[in-house]
């Protein structure tokens, strides 16, 4: 089982305070009714399939303030700079988008060997940004995320070549950009230590809820909303439904599994944490707990199962997955009533 790192000691300096990348005076540049296509890899497309993905938070945050555009999602896992070249036309241009972000530049580095050497990254990245413009679409740049969470790493080290590129070709071809880099070098600081954890992803590379709302909200402040309408797309974003999800599982001994998922939002999860601390312990851990006191009463002597492996052999498992989730439910909501 993995979850999504504890947040809301992090959210609050991500939804309220200035980030590290550059700000843009002056009105709002994306305008009421207009589409934007967001062009990426498996972090873009993270963005649009969690209810908190950053192109969610995106649109969502921008219909908080009274600007309601339409969303396109183009992020694919695994590309890279040459294959969303190659897409750009049937994912992007063919759908006349009035902007288009690009996020890319993870897997050219990251996939080593099979990545895409700087020279050729340069000349994709330039031929993408001149056929969307040449189409009338306005481009903001997204400066990639950290390979890992340990910024002085290789990969980061790398990776800083690239980014150093957009900034440049930004001012070059009047683009806007989002310096996403810089926000989560900011936020992150030194993770150099062994068993520091990460904060702002699962899994080093892909977004956790934190991080999809670092990225959301270096989006918003490069298309121009000030600290207030920063603060006014936060706040809506804590409601979104089931944006503070958490899963949880119990195996008691088996090789099958039985699971059920937290699916409050960010501010249920936000009081949670602090119920959880409170008594000394993790949100994962009280969640987990009440998790497996649920679960355990399936098994005997309370209940009829002999252990979990019994559940699926008497094929009852749709029934004790849907009556624990219930239960499940039921108990973490009595929480929340504290």
């Amino acid at each position: 089982m993995r979850n999504n790192l504890t947040i809301s000691r992090l959210l609050p300096a991500i939804l309220f305070l200035s980030g590290a990348g550059a700000v843009l005076a002056g009105p709002v540049a994306i305008q009421d009714g207009q589409k934007i296509a967001f062009l990426g890899d498996s972090i873009t497309e993270g963005g649009w399939g969690n209810p908190v993905g950053y192109v969610r938070l995106v649109v969502a945050g921008l219909a908080t303030n009274g600007i309601e555009v339409k969303a396109l999602p183009a992020g694919v896992s695994g590309h890279k700079s040459d294959q969303m070249l190659a897409r750009l036309r049937r994912d992007v241009l063919e759908k006349k988008p009035d902007w288009m972000t690009l996020s890319c530049g993870v897997n050219d580095v990251w996939h080593g060997d099979k990545g895409v050497p700087l020279d050729l990254y340069k000349n994709n990245i330039g031929a993408i940004i001149d056929l969307a413009q040449e189409a009338g679409i306005r481009v903001m740049l997204l400066t990639s995320t950290p390979i890992g969470e340990n910024v002085a790493n290789a990969n980061n080290q790398k990776l800083a070549l690239y980014n150093e590129f957009l900034r440049k070709k930004a001012v070059e071809k009047d683009c806007l950009i989002a310096d996403l880099s810089a926000d989560f070098h900011a936020k992150l600081g030194d993770r150099s230590a062994p068993g520091a954890g990460n904060l702002l992803t699962t899994d080093g590379v892909h977004m956790n809820a934190a991080g999809n709302v670092l990225m959301a909200r270096g989006i918003l402040r490069a298309f121009g909303l000030d600290a207030g309408q920063l603060w006014k797309a936060g706040e809506a974003w804590k409601d979104i439904p089931e944006g503070g999800r958490m899963n949880f599982a119990f195996k008691g001994g088996s090789t099958n599994t039985l699971a059920a998922a937290f699916r409050g939002t960010l501010r249920e999860r936000e009081k949670l944490e602090g119920l959880a601390l409170g008594e000394g312990k993790s949100l994962d851990a009280m969640l987990q707990g009440i998790f497996t006191e649920e679960a355990r009463k399936f098994l005997k002597p309370g209940g009829e199962f002999a252990d979990v492996q019994s559940i699926f052999d008497a094929a009852a498992q749709k029934r004790v997955q849907a009556d624990l989730q219930k239960n499940f439910t039921a108990r973490v909501r009595e929480v929340l009533k504290r």
